[in-house]
């Protein structure tokens, strides 16, 4: 309710405020309900969170003033009606003492101290000014008293003192009866230290209770080394001494809201300069952040629930989210070296570190925090963080706070609402920023101290080759004041460090240029990267492991957020469930050219899934020769429908394809069949159709090479043949390389049932028993010839991958000879797979179990190092590089600390395999 502004008429039209019969008589004797001066301060006082309890200390205290019309004084009377309600104590004090209001004397600290505290709890109150600057006038006020006693504390023999503010002085953050936490410094010799502790112990006595009218300051000076053990004065050089051998993590964190206060500005400044060494140093011990998480945990388990500053999602969470971002950027960024809570938000907002949100959010919750934090302490004047637990207090406190009872909510259900709510916010904030786990990584760099100075040496050290280069896209994505830049300033530092684990830190470098300059989203890429470590490890490795994969994720950046995810890399489907999930993909898109681009970045999209798996160490080469073969089966089914193949084409994939064992680069060896209601014009262009949809180079995605050599009289032969055609030519003039080639054929796409004849009919000319012994002789003879004539001329054949002594096709061979031998008796040998071919054959006796170990070992060795190759450039390679520099980052790259290990290593598994392939091809 609020008293009606006018006249004693007014007051008795309206009646009076609804004070307590005893207030309002006592109001009456008072003469103050007749009086028009009082509406306002009435007006302020029945608004107010004590109203009865207000007006008794309003007329206490004219009672205290005989003779004097405190209404005359509108100024004071309205400090007197908002302090009335909301300071018992303060107003208890200012009753004892009505001369501090009226004839304030400036020696008197105490009330100089009151005073200043009464008009800025008036003003607050009022709301005229906010919580900000209310702590930095008691700050300032503090300031001045403690000059003040520092003055009237001098002795001759002390060396020159300076004050150093700590804590929420420090900060200029005060609350209304705040410790103010201080150093004492002095500059110069030691010899001085007696005089000095002297006088700091002089000045500590004063400001706690020496003066005539009690304690002026509650002054705190266990932040110093030591604690309550330790000096309370030090020379600068002491301090020195203490910070660089012996001081704990706290400490440091406490140094960051210190500034010169008082006293001698030259001791002052040296002592600033130091804390600038020690609290900036190039790096950070990680354990140095545990412990300060550890300290924050102990704290808070102590904590009352009811404690605003201690309890989760307090005025702490703030303080040391913040602080720890602060210890470790702050090194790098001087922007962050504020001593201000909010100040030191702000300048996180604009370095990128913190969301601006996010910031915002913090912001308003740390206003609200400190607001009900000032009110607790300034009702007693007690230092006190914890609400009260009777629920007339937490009225008052609601009311203080501006709540008000609305329906159906009342004043204290508002508050105990928006408490939850604030804290809620802020806890959830605390752990995103307290618990980043790169900020141990931040701390333990000395990289982002890079500059065009220190470039060449940080870079050379890391194992980047062009220096100037490196430097020069360090320069290129750290400069400007973009949201990307910011980022990358922070980011780029650790990012060098991970890239230096890559096989190519030069190659990571660029084409992490590349992707944060190109792609659209690039900010939301970096800032992944700064939030999710994980992420940023992954992709520097990947990005300086291949330059195949930095090209698709330049054109994929959704798939970068999901490097952290192990499930999102490891779990890729089979060949049925992907087509599906393609088909539906395709489907929905109504134009034809958004069709083709769907298959395509289908395409893109599995192979760097499963080059990201292989990279990452988090699969074999057998599951990517599986999960390469699954995408390009879906592929082809999809493109089969696409070309209308589905009716009377039948896909016979052969080579690797057919043998579910696709590399990165592998062609799709395939054949094309029809029969019946196709023709041979119809099936040479739903062929064609085929082809063309998945090896048509395109901007937006992979493209599949298709290769039909394999066919009846190869490149010169027609494209499509019909099942008649196939049997004729079988029956006729095929060769033995030609059956040994269907060895690895299988129905992949198109027509089912014409597949499956396909195969019926080609089975009787694979699978003979016996094999016959010309047979043998003519896939011996072509082997041969391969072994002669195919290896390039320049290239060492002891280390050709896929033709070398050892290599791919020597065990291709030895097991599809060995299956030809016997899997026209024993059917269970017939399989496509020359990896499981190895295996059945072991069983079967063929082979023995050693043999059948060498050469699975070697298959998987060889395919491994061609596909990290392909993986590396981009392009077929099939055998071990001859430059140093290419054949090291190879090695590294598998795993090998030099690129010697690698060849030993080769000529090891291929010698053992040529030996078996020697024993069992030629017996």
């Amino acid at each position: 309710m609020m008293l009606p502004s006018g006249t004693d008429t007014l007051w008795r039209v309206n009646g009076p405020p609804p004070f307590d019969p005893a207030v309002r008589a006592r109001l009456a004797r008072a003469g103050w309900l007749d009086d028009p001066r009082a509406v306002a301060p009435l007006q302020v006082v029945w608004s107010g969170p004590d109203p009865d309890g207000a007006v008794i200390r309003l007329l206490d205290f004219v009672d205290a003033a005989p003779g004097r019309d405190v209404l005359a004084d509108a100024t004071t009377v309205e400090l007197l009606a908002h302090l009335s309600g909301a300071s018992r104590e303060l107003m208890r004090q200012v009753t004892a003492r009505p001369e501090w209001l009226w004839k304030p004397d400036p020696t008197d600290l105490v009330g100089k101290a009151r005073v200043t505290l009464a008009a800025v709890a008036a003003e607050d109150l009022a709301g005229r000014i906010d919580v900000e600057e209310g702590g930095q006038r008691l700050s300032d006020m503090a300031d001045g008293i403690v000059a003040d006693v520092l003055a009237e504390s001098h002795d001759t023999e002390a060396p020159p003192l300076a004050v150093m503010a700590m804590g929420k002085w420090g900060g200029r953050e005060l609350n209304y009866w705040s410790d103010i936490d201080l150093l004492f410094v002095y500059e110069g010799d030691p010899s001085g230290s007696a005089a000095a502790n002297r006088v700091a112990s002089t000045v500590m006595r004063r400001l706690g209770g020496g003066g005539a009218n009690g304690m002026i300051l509650n002054a705190d000076a266990t932040l110093r080394p030591e604690g309550s053990r330790g000096l309370l004065a030090r020379s600068v050089e002491g301090y020195r001494g203490h910070y660089q051998r012996w001081a704990e993590a706290w400490e440091f964190q406490a140094l960051l809201k210190v500034r010169h206060a008082a006293g001698d500005p030259v001791a002052g400044e040296r002592f600033l300069e130091l804390v600038a060494q020690v609290l900036w140093p190039e790096t950070i011990d990680p354990e140095a952040i545990r412990s300060l998480r550890a300290l924050k945990a102990r704290i808070e388990a102590g904590a009352d629930p009811g404690d605003l500053k201690r309890a989760p999602g307090g005025i702490r969470d703030i303080e040391f989210a913040v602080q720890m971002l602060q210890l470790v950027h702050g090194r790098f960024d001087t922007q962050l070296r504020q001593t201000s809570t909010l100040d030191l938000l702000g300048a996180l907002v604009d370095g990128g570190y913190v969301d601006s949100d996010e910031a915002a959010k913090l912001e308003e919750a740390y206003r609200w925090l400190r607001g009900v934090e000032h009110r607790l302490q300034l009702w007693d004047l007690r230092q006190t963080h914890t609400l009260p637990a009777d629920e007339s207090s937490r009225q008052r406190l609601a009311r203080s706070m501006g709540y008000r009872d609305t329906a159906p909510t009342d004043a204290l259900q508002a508050f105990d609402a928006a408490l939850v709510s604030f804290r809620t916010t802020v806890r959830r904030i605390h752990e995103e920023l307290y618990f980043r786990p790169l900020l141990e990584a931040f701390a333990a760099s000395s990289t982002a101290t890079l500059s065009r100075e220190g470039a060449e040496r940080r870079l050379a050290a890391l194992g980047f080759r062009d220096i100037a280069g490196a430097a020069r896209t360090f320069e290129e994505l750290t400069t400007g004041l973009s949201r990307r830049s910011k980022l990358m300033q922070q980011m780029l530092p650790l990012v060098l460090d991970w890239l230096a684990d890559s096989p190519d830190p030069d190659l990571g470098l660029d084409q992490l240029r590349l992707l944060a300059t190109n792609v659209p989203d690039h900010a939301e890429i970096i800032t992944t990267l700064h939030e999710r470590p994980e992420v940023g490890r992954r992709l520097a490795l990947l990005l300086g492991s291949s330059k195949l994969l930095g090209s698709y994720l330049d054109r994929l950046p959704e798939f970068v957020p999901r490097l952290g995810d192990d499930s999102a890399i490891t779990d890729l489907r089979p060949a049925d469930e992907l087509e599906s999930r393609l088909r539906r993909r395709v489907d929905a898109r109504p134009v034809r050219s958004d069709k083709l681009g769907t298959l395509r970045r289908f395409a893109r999209r599995q192979l760097v899934r499963v080059a990201a798996r292989d990279l990452l160490g988090m699969a074999d080469v057998e599951a990517a020769m599986t999960d390469l073969t699954a995408a390009a089966d879906a592929a082809a089914r999809v493109a089969a429908s696409l070309a209308g193949a589905d009716e009377g084409l039948a896909i016979i994939a052969m080579g690797r394809w057919g043998g579910r064992e696709l590399s990165y680069g592998s062609d799709l060896d395939l054949l094309f069949v029809y029969d019946e209601p196709h023709d041979a014009a119809t099936a040479r262009t739903a062929a064609n159709e085929f082809g063309e949809i998945l090896s048509r180079p395109a901007q937006d995605g992979l493209a599949w090479e298709t290769d039909t050599h394999l066919r009846p009289e190869g490149r010169s032969g027609p494209l499509t043949r019909s099942l008649d055609s196939y049997r004729a030519y079988y029956e006729r003039w095929a060769q033995t390389w030609e059956f040994q080639a269907l060895v690895k054929a299988r129905p992949v796409a198109g027509d089912a049932e014409v597949g499956a004849a396909f195969m019926e009919m080609a089975t009787p000319f694979v699978w003979r028993d016996p094999f016959p012994p010309q047979a043998v002789t003519d896939i011996r003879v072509v082997k041969a010839r391969v072994e002669k004539e195919r290896i390039p001329a320049g290239q060492d054949a002891d280390f050709h991958l896929k033709l070398g002594k050892g290599g791919l096709v020597d065990i291709e061979f030895c097991a599809q000879l060995l299956q030809l031998r016997n899997g026209g008796a024993e059917p269970w040998l017939r399989t496509t797979s020359t990896l499981e071919a190895l295996a059945r054959l072991g069983r079967h006796g063929a082979l023995s179990d050693s043999e059948a170990y060498d050469l699975t070992d070697a298959y998987i060795f060889c395919s491994r190092i061609r596909n990290r190759l392909f993986l590396q450039t981009g392009r077929r390679i099939d055998f071990l590089p001859v430059d140093p520099s290419e054949a090291t980052r190879l090695a590294v790259s598998l795993g090998y600390q030099r690129r010697t290990d690698l060849r030993e290593d080769y000529r090891r598994v291929t010698r053992r395999s040529r030996r078996i392939f020697e024993d069992r091809f030629y017996t």
